[in-house]
């Protein structure tokens, strides 16, 4: 696996940019803060400017091109395995994720790791978690604020690491709920401050590096007492969890892979999920034809509607806005022939915004998603080919789940203006927390 270093200091930088489509000629670091804090504001600029393809050249990925057209991004989403690898492009977040983590992986060890983690999300299972979630959802509901403004996004936060928990994790017992609770929930709210430490190694023996060091210490053992404990269970097979199932499937499998696979659920499922709900809220407050329609698909059990909804929500407001692929051999994508070591970066939000794909793509109707299925590569809040999103089941059931639940038990209505994207860590949320006021129904 690509260690961070290897990473920094890869091959991209010394491109030939001859090579590459027109793009900013900003400087390298105007060029970062504004493609990964600002990229929902001038990703359409650039697009508009230089086109459907264009180039960038951000720290620490180095020379990259970003996609906007279907066609050029399922040639990314379709080509081999051996040329477009996501594991490199993901290599930072090797020092949190472990290096076990199927998004680190490529080729084969790739292959093996998501077969191995797909085994738990099977469609029987996924059905089971159902009442799960309803059930943390309405327990969370029932604290809300009443009849005054509050930010519901950092409520969905909870909801979202309680079922990680309960459901990823398959911790049930009170106690040792309540010592992970705050270590994750400090854990997940890694920023970019953090992230230099891992480009910079000389940083982890000072400050905030230091103290993450002994926060991820204190995650890994509760996360491998918990690893212990469950392999001695005699009903095993009978559990419907993620770490039981992996069990199950592959008990050979180290200690080690099992952490990695379950630190990976946890940091690419928790803000995304609770992300999207925020904005799904946030928009329906402010859509009252929409609302009305999803409240009584909520009271009539109308799941169909409900996931339109949130399909609508991820097409408007991806909380990720491109994926990434590292070339590890020459290739023709968008019509340039590439070398190797350029990052190509399939564009969501671009794709998703598209006029020519969606009528009136800044409006927000989630009937575009009933009975449909939109054409390849034209709706991907997570990701395609290969390495899509290995939670997306997980992630609507969830969403669906919670939907219905706070729907079904109280009104709501926008606090304020619309709120603006922020950049967090790797997802845009809601500047202000999606502020609502609700009343019970």
């Amino acid at each position: 696996m690509t260690s961070v270093a290897d990473f920094v200091t890869h091959r991209a930088r010394h491109l030939d940019t001859a090579a590459l489509p027109p793009g900013p000629r900003l400087p390298v670091p105007v060029q970062t803060a504004l493609f990964l804090g600002l990229g929902n504001i001038v990703a359409p600029i650039w697009r508009r400017r230089y086109g459907d393809v264009f180039a960038v050249h951000v720290a620490p990925a180095g020379h990259g091109i970003v996609l906007s057209n279907p066609e050029h991004i399922r040639e990314v989403f379709n080509g081999p395995a051996d040329t477009f690898h996501a594991g490199e492009g993901n290599a930072i977040l090797g020092p949190i994720m472990g290096e076990h983590s199927v998004l680190l992986l490529d080729e084969e060890e790739h292959r093996v790791a998501r077969k191995r983690v797909m085994s738990a999300f099977r469609g029987e299972t996924t059905a089971s978690w159902r009442p799960v979630v309803a059930d943390v959802a309405a327990r969370d509901v029932a604290t809300w604020p009443v009849d005054r403004p509050f930010a519901v996004h950092p409520h969905l936060n909870d909801v979202s690491l309680e079922v990680i928990l309960r459901i990823v994790f398959g911790v049930s017992d009170d106690a040792r709920l309540a010592r992970m609770r705050p270590l994750l929930q400090r854990l997940v709210r890694i920023g970019p401050t953090i992230l230099l430490g891992w480009v910079y190694p000389q940083l982890e023996r000072i400050g905030p590096w230091r103290r993450f060091l002994r926060l991820k210490a204190a995650v890994d053992r509760l996360v491998y007492a918990e690893i212990a404990e469950r392999r001695t269970v005699a009903d095993l097979a009978e559990r419907t969890d993620v770490l039981s199932k992996l069990l199950v499937a592959a008990p050979e499998q180290s200690d080690a892979e099992l952490r990695d696979h379950l630190m990976t659920l946890l940091l690419a499922g928790h803000e995304t999920t609770a992300s999207t709900l925020a904005w799904t809220l946030h928009d329906l407050a402010r859509t009252p034809d929409v609302l009305a329609r999803a409240r009584r698909a909520a009271d009539e059990g109308d799941e169909d509607y409900l996931e339109a909804v949130v399909k609508e929500s991820l097409r408007l407001r991806p909380v990720i806005s491109e994926v990434a692929r590292r070339l590890a051999k020459p290739v023709r994508v968008g019509g340039y022939d590439l070398p190797a070591g350029v990052v190509v970066f399939p564009s969501i939000k671009l794709v998703q915004l598209r006029p020519d794909l969606y009528d009136e793509p800044l409006a927000f109707r989630p009937e575009r998603f009933l009975g449909v299925t939109p054409p390849p590569a034209t709706w991907i809040p997570f990701g395609g080919g290969l390495r899509r999103c290995l939670g997306a089941a997980l992630a609507m059931v969830e969403a669906v789940a919670v939907l219905r639940t706070v729907l079904t038990s109280v009104d709501i209505e926008p606090a304020g203006h619309a709120e603006p994207s922020r950049a967090r860590n790797i997802t845009q949320v809601p500047a202000r927390g999606a502020r609502l006021v609700t009343r019970p129904r």
